[in-house]
Parts: C-alpha cells; sequence; structure tokens
C-alpha cells in the first residue's frame, strides 16, 4: 500500500475519484493502485505529484514503505 500518497491525500482533502479523473481512469482503478494491487505508471505518478503534491518527493509519496512525514 502507498501509505505515504494515501495520507497525504486524505490530508489535502483530495479524493480518488479527483486522481481518478486526473488520469481519465476509474475511481476503483486508483484505489487497486494504492493499495497495491498493481502500479502507477511513471507518467501517472508524475501527474498526481505536479497536480497535488508539488511540494512532495516522488519517492517519497510513491514509496512502499510508510516514512515519517
Amino acid at each position: 500500500m502507498l501509505e505515504n500518497l494515501d495520507d497525504i491525500r486524505k490530508r489535502k482533502k483530495v479524493s480518488l475519484v479527483d486522481i481518478a479523473d486526473l488520469l481519465e481512469v476509474r475511481y476503483q482503478t486508483v484505489a487497486d493502485k494504492i493499495n497495491g494491487i498493481s502500479d502507477f505508471k511513471f507518467g501517472e505518478a508524475l501527474l498526481i505529484k505536479n497536480e497535488f503534491f508539488p511540494e512532495y518527493e516522488i519517492e517519497y509519496l510513491f514509496s512502499r514503505e510508510k516514512q515519517p512525514t
């Protein structure tokens, strides 16, 4: 699970639907990727970071290990 991304997403009130709309995919697809069922493509990760979380490093957001903020 991408806990760092999920925690920050919730803190900044960015919904899964917001991310799905940006990526032009289904809500469930985004949920599956955050839960580790499948992976974000690099281009998708860049879009998410640049649009919603520009103040964070991409490595931090998409790390599979929970890291302190």
